[in-house]
């Protein structure tokens, strides 16, 4: 990609901070990571074949009531509760095809809470859940489409919604259906079809994003009887195919029903005092032993969004940075309303937290967050807290992830995916085999490290999140290198490509180098031929 590997000349800071030490240790905690881990949702078509995009997912609140027999959705409260007809760019198939030409594995979304799209014009006016003919005041109206409100009054949401007016009700045989339908058109996972198939997307949500057809809050029974009964239904269609599941909207849905809000109550006590994850596992697994075993469940999913503002001023990104201690670290109090000034919820320690819980209570299950955001990609700030993110998923063994709201290819945020995926411009990567890496200080030097399969290679990716230029001595265990280390840096002072440094020299198994103020920089290790 041209702009994207400009050479650097050789530098040195004024004044750079010294004492911070690196270590890798390649003979330690060695795990595959996944790339699936390097997912979207979307993205520049560009973009997605530069990075070898290896999953890609079609969900979000419009697939909630995808109706694939006549290719329509509905926008809930996303825009005015409208029924919209995908144009042929925007259906389910052209997803599917999209992505399996590209070589891209998906995740596609079906339908659990029941409704279904009907048919509706393909121009205004839109079926829609609050009509003005049958709410005539409302807050707001479509500016384009002044029969469909926002199903609000005074603030407070409007009742008494007839969920025909939008869609048609459905049972899990209708997924059934939807498997079967591209199981046709593209053939089972097994042979290059859809790989997952994702239960819904963040359900404790519908009496909200799709309360003119789902009012009622969502309770543990009607979440694991329609998530077991969609799920058997997608395996009788493809057997060889995955899912995932039940991909809450955060941390109030990772802990509690909509019946109970954001604790555990009398929901919870009324099935065992187990919160909503650990409950809808073992959901899983008690309806998988009652099935001589089957597998039902492929993936616990949760989504997560840091709840940090969008500002981008000193305070912001500092949270922003320390936050990505929220997936892994258990001494984190996490500092928004999920802390002690809100909910007081105990460090997350996300992915360590989900993991455990598949433990104790189905074994076996991959674990994904199939939708995240730390924010910020068009800033500096973002574009590392972002490559930090990535690092934490490979190192803390996430099984697959896919970003909301993808960078563009001239954003910022696309250098962290870049960092990982095409460093040098030629398709180049970070290692696939993730081993020990330590710093001293992980809030100001975040380190990284993989050995790569193809020449193996090892792979240390080190983040400077200070505004400091830091020199650090980085020492390296179990590996017999050639000599010298390749430098690859992107940082703040120059957003539009990423620089090749001077190769440094590997002396006695350490590197001594100075890491720029909030950079990100790949040293490659290239391991000695006898």
């Amino acid at each position: 990609m041209a702009g994207l590997l400009t050479a650097q000349a050789v530098s040195g800071p004024a004044a750079a901070a010294v004492g911070l030490t690196l270590s890798v240790d390649v003979s330690a905690a060695r795990h595959v990571i996944s790339p699936d881990v390097y997912g979207m949702n979307g993205g520049d078509p560009a973009l997605l074949a530069e990075l070898g995009m290896p999953v890609a997912r079609w969900g979000g609140n419009a697939s909630s009531r995808y109706n694939f027999k006549n290719h329509t959705y509905n926008t809930g409260s996303d825009w005015y509760f409208e029924n919209i007809v995908a144009g042929p760019d925007n259906t389910v198939e052209s997803f599917v095809k999209t992505n399996r030409d590209r070589g891209t594995k998906q995740v596609v979304t079906v339908p659990l809470i029941g409704w279904v799209a009907k048919d509706s014009p393909q121009s205004h006016p839109f079926a829609c859940g609050f009509p003005a003919t049958r709410f005539p005041t409302q807050d707001a109206f479509d500016p384009w489409d002044p029969n469909c409100g926002n199903g609000r009054l005074n603030d407070v949401n409007l009742t008494g919604a007839v969920p025909t007016d939008t869609s048609i009700q459905v049972d899990a045989s209708f997924a059934g259906e939807m498997v079967s339908h591209l199981v046709r058109r593209f053939g089972r996972a097994a042979r290059g079809g859809v790989s997952i198939y994702q239960l819904d997307n963040e359900p404790v949500l519908w009496s909200s994003t799709h309360r003119d057809v789902h009012p009622e809050p969502v309770t543990y029974d009607e979440l694991g009887s329609k998530g077991t009964a969609t799920a058997a239904a997608i395996k009788a269609a493809d057997p060889s195919a995955a899912v995932l599941g039940p991909s809450g909207w955060g941390y109030c849905e990772w802990v509690a029903s909509g019946l109970d809000g954001c604790a555990p109550g009398a929901d919870a006590a009324a099935h065992g005092g187990l919160n909503l994850s650990q409950w809808y596992l073992k959901n899983m697994k008690d309806f998988s032993d009652a099935h001589r075993g089957k597998r039902f469940l492929d993936y616990f999913d949760q989504h997560y969004y840091p709840q940090i503002s969008g500002g981008k001023d000193p305070e912001a990104n500092a949270l922003r940075l320390r936050s990505t201690r929220s997936l892994w670290d258990p001494t984190y109090v996490d500092e928004s309303w999920i802390g002690p000034d809100g909910v007081n919820a105990p460090p997350l320690q996300l992915i360590r937290t989900m993991k455990a819980w598949v433990a104790q209570y189905y074994p076996g299950t991959k674990v994904a967050m199939t939708e995240y955001n730390w924010g910020a990609l068009d800033d500096i700030n973002g574009v590392l807290a972002q490559a930090d993110v990535l690092g934490i998923f490979g190192r803390e063994g996430l099984d697959l992830a896919t970003i909301w709201g993808e960078p563009k290819p001239t954003d910022p945020g696309a250098y962290a995916f870049r960092m990982y995926r095409n460093y040098d411009g030629a398709g180049s990567r970070f290692g696939e085999v993730s081993v020990s890496a330590i710093s001293s200080d992980q809030g100001q030097l975040a380190v990284y490290g993989a050995q790569r399969s193809s020449d193996k290679a090892l792979t240390v990716m080190v983040i400077n999140k200070t505004g400091n230029d830091l020199t650090s001595r980085l020492t390296v265990a179990g590996f017999n290198g050639k000599g010298t280390a390749q430098r690859f840096t992107y940082s703040a002072a120059d957003l539009t490509s990423i620089r090749r440094g001077a190769d440094l020299p590997v002396t006695s198994g350490s590197v001594r180098a100075t890491y720029p103020a909030n950079s990100i920089t790949l040293l490659v290790l290239p391991k000695r031929r006898h």
